[in-house]
């Protein structure tokens, strides 16, 4: 159910890392949570972000929810199309990435789930 290419976070965000980049988004559990997204709010380019801590919102017809950095880095791409239709992650929340990260510490990755044991979270 969950892409074995990715890990995840507690917090149901995934991470797919290419060489020092790391790119992120919401997992499918995280959309179905949320229900229809209606705005998501993320950070410039540039922006420096901590692991563990928010770096932006997304917004549900239901609620609005902090997103959480999954590692340590710079933003170095946002994606506006998301921004401007956030729609997107209801329909592949896989696919819609959110930012792409510079990994600042590569050690931090070894603290994400694989599929393996997201789906082991969001079951129990």
């Amino acid at each position: 159910m969950y892409p074995a290419d990715l890990n995840y976070t507690k917090d149901h965000e995934w991470v797919r890392v290419s060489g020092d980049v790391a790119e992120v988004g919401v997992t499918d559990f995280a959309q179905q949570q949320l229900g229809d997204v209606v705005f998501v709010e993320l950070p410039a380019v540039g922006t420096a972000l901590t692991a563990g801590q928010a770096f932006g919102t997304i917004e549900s017809v239901k609620a609005v929810s902090e997103l959480f950095a999954p590692v340590s880095g710079d933003v170095v791409a946002v994606n506006d199309d998301l921004v401007a239709r956030p729609e997107t992650v209801n329909g592949d929340p896989h696919a819609a990435w959110m930012v792409r990260v510079k990994v600042a510490d590569a050690a931090e990755l070894a603290s994400l789930l694989d599929a393996n044991g997201y789906t082991t979270l969001v079951a129990g």
